[in-house]
């Protein structure tokens, strides 16, 4: 029974939802739990604020579980509490302040089941002015003051501040509503507040300003006395004294130090005076200074020198400004300003620096020689009554003399298309001015000021022996300008007159003949030539040739080679020409021709021995009908007419016999005219026995005693078609 009570267990903790929990004892659900701000969600300064939580819980039992409350404020965990009852959690916030601002949730615990309530926000106006207190408001110089801040209530993170008027003397960040400081003031009479700001990220909340304190502080006598002599009139290498001293030094003041400053410079230091003496220099700062240092008191007398040069600081010039290697210099040293009335010119020296710089001494100041290859640099130093000065460092670079420039050209040169000419130098300092010269004419000059820069002329010419004559000039002193070689470069003419010429000539062009197809041009190789045919878009052969002409080949021509051909060159110039068109037509070979007619001639041949075994055949039925004519009817007579006995009338059959003239007139006696025998046959009809001899009729045309006969076959005519002569 205990097995089966612990399975039903276990499938309803499985089967119910999980904010429900079941166990053997008792069901539960957290339904619903709340967060109310009481009294208000906006509330002012010192209001007494409750935070109430209300979780709604139902369960099957009467016993009431335990349930664990949590209080958040802006997500951070500010209160937990267990509780075995029903009621309400409530959380005070007694005197709620700003820092109370921000916003609450509450989340219930029961068994591991949680539910959290929507989070509420809690709003808190006013916050407590501050009040500032001072332990003394009377003090003498160099006392401290102690200031009391102090912001009633105030929770939080909170940062005070101390001012004087709108300067801020003091700022401190503490956890407490109550800041204390001491204060040292300088003397004079001193107003002074505080405020204060309680921190609440993202957000602050500033205060209203204090009530204003006043601290009178009184000054002391003792006070610090600077004097110099002499007080004016003071030039380099006079002799200066400065003396630091102390005046209203009551001895029951403790410690005194005084510290003597020239500029950044300390002097001395001492207990009652400091004395100090030091030769006067214009470059040194004017300003001393004598300080005196009590506890907390701090004071200062300053007094300025004017020190005027007895002597400028010297200047080191060169001559010519201008300098190239190997060329004579002059350096000069001069001091501009002297005071004449304390220094003689004897008195004031120059030297050169260094003094192994190979430059000779000619007077005072003065040195020459010649400049060296590499850069030099030279120092003067002006000497009188102790006083030393240097003059700025010249550093002199002497120029290099332009070498002889090189001309050439810049790319390509096409014949009557602009081309650039380029002048250049290996060594020489800039500037250089570059001068393109064409013959003894100056064309164009140009300044050289960079190294990236070059010099380039844009030219054109329109003979190829125009190229020599153009040369470069460069100068970059007063020297006379170095002059190039005459420019030697490729000239490219560029094509012209483009021809196609067709070998064998276009009328002899037949089947099987190599077909050359020369293109030839004027300009300057190497030439790329190609061929094209009409309707084709690419070239038919491609080539690049080093001479002026070159030939496309067919080896073996055929019909569909018949066409209209061009062709097309172009070399360095970049500049295309075409020839002109072409026709070409392929003929038949000759051996076809002689074909057809051998074939033709047979043909004529067949026709003609057809013809003359026609004409033998007909020559036979003459002989034959001749021989009726002049003979006895031959015995095949008898059969014809009785194979003829069937019809019902005789038929006639007329037969005409042409003699034509014999070829041969040794053999064959010459005849005139034309031979004619006719001869007339009478059948029987058809059916009829033949009974009867029917005579024959014979008409001959004779010319000769006797006909003869023909060696020609003869043409005969069957008149089949003659009417039938009436008995």
């Amino acid at each position: 029974m205990g097995l089966l009570l612990l399975l039903t267990s276990s499938l309803l903790s499985n089967y119910f939802h999980p904010g429900i929990a079941v166990d053997m004892k008792q069901l539960f659900t957290i339904r619903n739990i709340t967060l109310s701000i009481e009294p208000s969600n906006n509330v002012t300064r010192d209001t007494d604020v409750t935070l109430r939580c209300k979780a709604s819980v139902s369960s099957t039992g009467d016993q009431v579980l335990n349930r664990e409350y949590t209080i958040y404020k802006d997500s951070n965990i500010v209160y937990t509490k267990s509780s075995s009852t029903s009621e309400d959690l409530l959380y005070p916030l007694p005197k709620a302040r700003v820092s109370n601002i921000g916003r609450y949730k509450c989340k219930i615990n029961i068994e591991d089941r949680q539910m959290t309530s929507e989070a509420e926000k809690l709003t808190v106006t006013g916050m407590s002015n501050p009040v500032l207190r001072l332990n003394k408001s009377e003090i003498s110089e160099g006392e401290e003051v102690t200031a009391t801040c102090t912001a009633h209530g105030e929770t939080g993170s909170i940062i005070f501040y101390i001012n004087e008027g709108s300067k801020i003397i003091q700022e401190e960040r503490v956890n407490s509503d109550q800041l204390e400081v001491k204060i040292h003031f300088g003397v004079g009479i001193h107003m002074i507040h505080c405020s204060y700001i309680v921190l609440m990220a993202p957000e602050t909340f500033k205060s209203e300003r204090s009530n204003t304190a006043t601290v009178s502080v009184k000054e002391h006598n003792i006070r610090p006395v600077l004097e110099i002599s002499p007080q004016s009139k003071i030039y380099e290498g006079d002799h200066l004294n400065v003396l630091c001293t102390i005046r209203g030094f009551p001895k029951s003041y403790g410690t005194v130090r005084l510290y003597l400053n020239h500029g950044d410079r300390l002097l001395g230091t001492g207990n009652t005076e400091v004395n100090h003496s030091l030769v006067a220099l214009a470059k040194d700062p004017g300003d001393f200074e004598c300080k005196l240092e009590m506890g907390r008191i701090s004071k200062v007398d300053t007094k300025t020198v004017s020190v005027m040069e007895l002597f400028s600081k010297p200047t080191l010039t060169i001559t010519p400004s201008e300098i190239f290697q190997n060329e004579f210099m002059t350096l000069t040293c001069r001091s501009e300003i002297y005071v004449s009335e304390r220094l003689s010119t004897e008195e004031l020296t120059y030297n050169l620096e260094p003094d192994d710089s190979g430059l000779t001494k000619r007077s005072p100041g003065v040195y020459t020689g010649y400049a060296l290859l590499d850069n030099a640099n030279y120092t003067c130093v002006a000497k009188a009554k102790g006083i030393m000065k240097f003059s700025e460092t010249l550093t002199v670079r002497p120029k290099v003399s332009v070498s002889v420039p090189k001309i050439s050209v810049d790319g390509k040169v096409v014949l009557g298309q602009p081309f650039k000419i380029r002048c250049h130098s290996e060594n020489g300092s800039l500037p250089i001015n570059y001068t393109l010269q064409k013959g003894h004419e100056q064309l164009k000059t140009t300044s050289i000021e960079l190294p990236t820069q070059q010099a380039l002329f844009t030219v054109t010419i329109a003979k190829p022996e125009e190229i020599r004559e153009y040369k470069c000039k460069a100068k970059n002193n007063h020297r006379p300008a170095s002059s190039s070689e005459g420019l030697v470069a490729a000239v490219i003419e560029p094509l012209t007159n483009l021809t196609l010429t067709v070998i064998p000539p276009l009328s002899e062009i037949s089947e099987g003949d190599h077909l050359y197809l020369i293109c030839g041009t004027k300009g300057t190789p190497p030439v790329t030539f190609r061929w094209y045919r009409s309707g084709r878009k690419q070239p038919l052969y491609t080539t690049t040739s080093d001479s002026n002409n070159t030939a496309y080949q067919v080896p073996s021509l055929s019909k569909h080679h018949s066409g209209r051909y061009h062709c097309e060159a172009v070399n360095h110039a970049n500049n295309v020409i075409h020839s002109e068109m072409v026709n070409i037509e392929v003929r038949l070979a000759l051996w076809k021709k002689a074909l057809i007619g051998g074939v033709c001639l047979l043909v004529a041949l067949v026709l003609v021995a057809v013809g003359l075994l026609y004409f033998k055949s007909k020559r036979v039925r003459m002989v034959r009908t001749a021989v009726s004519v002049w003979s006895d009817r031959p015995p095949e007579a008898a059969n014809d007419e009785e194979s003829s006995a069937v019809s019902s009338e005789p038929d006639v059959e007329y037969t005409e016999v042409v003699h034509p003239q014999p070829v041969d007139t040794a053999r064959v006696p010459l005849r005139k005219g034309t031979d004619t025998v006719y001869s007339e046959l009478k059948n029987p009809p058809h059916g009829a026995p033949d009974h009867h001899d029917y005579g024959s009729v014979a008409y001959a045309e004779l010319q000769g005693e006797q006909p003869e006969i023909s060696h020609h076959p003869p043409y005969v005519n069957s008149y089949q078609d003659l009417p039938v002569p009436v008995d």
